[in-house]
């Protein structure tokens, strides 16, 4: 097998080994108990790691804050370089939108409702004194 290549002998592999050499998780460990955890669906039901994914299937992940929606196009049981583990699925265009959707929302919110980090100093105290005067 050349570099580059996938291999398309493979008919059927284990989820949580797929998810690991897709690169949605760094370690099979990982993979396995986010499975187990409920955090990955196969056509919309809840499995166990150890359920074989075959092209076509639809997966969904929840990982973190952002979930994943999509369609297995190769099977690979070896961890493999990015370019390469990207090959293996296709990311539906509703999950590609929501996740962009829900990223610019924590961008703003991240902005909008930025606290202060710790007390305030001198020149604040004095600004927030400022404030407060003008309004009684």
């Amino acid at each position: 097998m050349g570099e580059g290549e996938l291999t398309m002998t493979e008919t059927q592999v284990r989820l949580d080994k797929w998810l690991w050499a897709a690169r949605f998780f760094k370690t099979r460990a990982q993979a396995s108990q986010a499975v187990a955890g409920g955090k990955v669906q196969v056509g919309g039901l809840r499995v166990k790691p150890s359920r074989l994914v075959a092209v076509g299937d639809r997966v969904r992940i929840q990982k973190e804050q952002e979930e994943f929606a999509i369609v297995v196009r190769a099977l690979s049981s070896q961890r493999r370089g990015a370019p390469e583990a990207q090959l293996l699925y296709e990311e539906t265009a509703e999950s590609i939108a929501a996740r962009a959707e829900a990223r610019e929302t924590r961008r703003l919110l991240r902005v909008v409702g930025a606290a202060p980090p710790g007390r305030p100093g001198k020149r604040d105290r004095r600004l927030i004194r400022r404030f407060t005067k003008k309004e009684q």
